[in-house]
C-alpha cells in the first residue's frame, strides 16, 4: 500500500490509508507521524476525516451488496463470510444502540473501527444520520486513542 501511495502528498497518503478496511486510522496516524514526520494535529484530524469517508457508503450501499452477494453461487460465501462476521460482533451494538456503536469504533483493535462498525449497523438496520455520527465520534475517539499510543511509542524509540 505504501508504495501505491508513493507519488501522492504526505497528507493525501495519510488520508486514503485511513479510508482502507482494517488499517484505518490504526495505521495512517503512525504512519503520518512516524513514518511522514507530520504534525499530531494535522495527521489526526486527516486520519479522522478519512477513515469516516467510508461510512456513508458503507450503511447505504453494504444492505444491497451483501443481499447480492449471497443470491448468487459465486459470491455467497464471501457473503456470508462478511454477513457472519458483521453479526458475532453486534452484542456490544445491539444492547447499548449508537453509544455502543460509537464505543465499538473508538476501540482501537483489529476487527473494530468504521467499516465493521458500519456493516453492524446496517446489519442491524439502525438510522443512517445517528450511524454516521457514532462513526464519527468513535472514530475522533479511537484517533485520540491512537495518538497517544503513538506518542508513547515514539518516546519509547
Amino acid at each position: 500500500m505504501i508504495e501505491f501511495l508513493s507519488g501522492f502528498p504526505d497528507l493525501i497518503k495519510v488520508f486514503i490509508s485511513a479510508m482502507v478496511p482494517v488499517f484505518e486510522l490504526r495505521f495512517s496516524i503512525p504512519f503520518g507521524i512516524l513514518g511522514l514526520n507530520l504534525n499530531y494535529y494535522e495527521t489526526y484530524m486527516i486520519s479522522v476525516l478519512g477513515s469516516v469517508v467510508p461510512a456513508p457508503f458503507i450503511l447505504w450501499l453494504i444492505p444491497s451488496i451483501l443481499d447480492w452477494m449471497r443470491e448468487t453461487k459465486t459470491f455467497k460465501p464471501l457473503g456470508d463470510w462478511i454477513y457472519n462476521k458483521g453479526m458475532k460482533k453486534k452484542d456490544v451494538i445491539e444492547k447499548y444502540g449508537y453509544l455502543g456503536l460509537a464505543f465499538f469504533i473508538s476501540i482501537p483493535l483489529p476487527g473494530t473501527g468504521v467499516w465493521t462498525g458500519c456493516l453492524i449497523a446496517s446489519l442491524l438496520n439502525m438510522k443512517f444520520k445517528k450511524s454516521v455520527l457514532a462513526a464519527v465520534a468513535g472514530s475522533s475517539v479511537a484517533g485520540i486513542l491512537v495518538s497517544i499510543l503513538t506518542s508513547i511509542g515514539a518516546l519509547a524509540l
